[in-house]
C-alpha cells in the first residue's frame, strides 16, 4: 500500500518538496508519494479531518499556516512551541502530532558546508526578527553561540530575545556596522534578498576575514548578501541546504528510512531555481 505525505500552503505551486521526496523515493526504492496542495486558510479544519481519517501519513506546512497549525494538532512538542511553528506533521492512531524541523536544517546545512563553523565562534548576527529568526535563534542557542539580533524595529526584538532568554543582545538595523564585527557568523532570516533587494548600508568589510555569511533565502541562490560576502573574501553558504536538510526528519518518520542529502540532489533542485 502506497504511503502518502503531502505540502501544504497557499499558494504552493512554487514548493520543491514534491521533487526533493520523489527523488528519494526513487533512491530508497520507496512505494510512496508526495504532493503539494493548496489549503487555503478556512479549509484547514477539513483538511485536519482528512489526516486523523488516515489519508496520509503526514507532511509538511508552509506559508501561512505553520502558526495555525498549532490550534488544530492533538499535540505539538515543546521545541516547535518555544520556536513558535510547525512545519512538520505525522499521524499515528487518528491523531496528528506537530514539531519543527527547521532549526535542524539550518544546522544541517552549515555542518555541511562549513564543518566547523561553531568552533570559539565568539557571537552569531541574527539579521531580523519576525517569524524565520525564531528557529534559527532556538538552532544557535542549542550550541551555546551568544547572539547579536539586529532588526529595523526594537520591539520586535525585544521581545523575541525576552521570550527566549539566554545570551541576546540587542541592536538597531541602523548601527549593525558597529555590531558586526563581532560576529564570526552573520544570518539573514528576512526576506531581504529576493527580487534584487538588499541590506544597502551594510559594509561586509567590517567583518572578520574567517567570517561566514548565511542567508535562508534560497531563490536565488546567490543573494545580494551572499553576492557581496564573496566580493568581500567572506565564506558563504546558501540557503538551499536549510531547504533540503529540514526534509530529512519527516521523510524518516513518514517512510521508515532516513535519507541523505546528496550533491545529486541539491544539484537537481539548484536546477529549479533562479540563480
Amino acid at each position: 500500500m502506497t504511503r502518502k505525505a503531502f505540502v501544504i500552503g497557499h499558494p504552493i505551486a512554487h514548493s520543491r518538496s514534491p521533487l526533493i521526496h520523489g527523488t528519494w523515493f526513487a533512491q530508497y526504492g520507496i512505494d510512496g508519494s508526495y504532493e503539494a496542495i493548496d489549503v487555503a486558510p478556512d479549509a484547514l479544519p477539513d483538511f485536519f479531518n482528512r489526516l486523523r481519517g488516515g489519508e496520509f501519513a503526514g507532511g509538511n506546512v508552509t506559508i501561512p499556516h505553520k502558526e495555525a497549525v498549532f490550534a488544530l494538532c492533538d499535540s505539538v512538542d515543546d521545541l516547535a512551541k518555544t520556536i513558535g511553528a510547525v512545519n512538520t506533521l505525522v499521524v499515528r492512531e487518528g491523531k496528528v502530532h506537530g514539531y519543527n524541523t527547521d532549526y535542524l536544517g539550518f544546522l544541517g546545512n552549515l555542518d555541511d558546508k562549513a564543518p566547523g563553523w561553531d568552533k570559539d565562534l565568539k557571537a552569531a548576527l541574527v539579521i531580523g526578527a519576525g517569524g524565520a529568526a525564531r528557529a534559527i535563534l532556538v538552532a544557535l542557542q542549542s550550541r551555546n553561540i551568544p547572539i547579536i539580533l539586529a532588526n529595523r524595529t526594537r520591539r520586535s526584538a525585544d521581545a523575541l530575545a525576552s521570550m527566549l532568554g539566554g545570551k541576546i543582545s540587542l541592536c538597531e538595523l541602523d548601527e549593525i556596522n558597529c555590531a558586526a564585527p563581532l560576529a564570526g557568523l552573520v544570518v539573514n532570516t528576512t526576506s531581504v534578498g529576493m527580487h534584487g533587494t538588499r541590506f544597502e548600508n551594510f559594509d561586509l568589510n567590517v567583518l572578520g576575514s574567517d567570517t561566514t555569511v548565511t542567508d535562508i533565502v534560497y531563490s536565488p541562490l546567490v543573494t545580494p548578501l551572499l553576492a557581496d560576502a564573496q566580493a568581500a573574501g567572506l565564506k558563504t553558504v546558501d540557503g538551499l541546504g536549510m531547504l533540503l536538510h529540514q526534509a530529512v526528519p519527516g521523510f524518516a518518520d513518514w517512510f521508515g528510512v532516513r535519507p541523505t542529502v546528496t550533491p545529486e540532489l541539491r544539484a537537481r533542485i539548484e536546477a529549479t531555481l533562479d540563480h
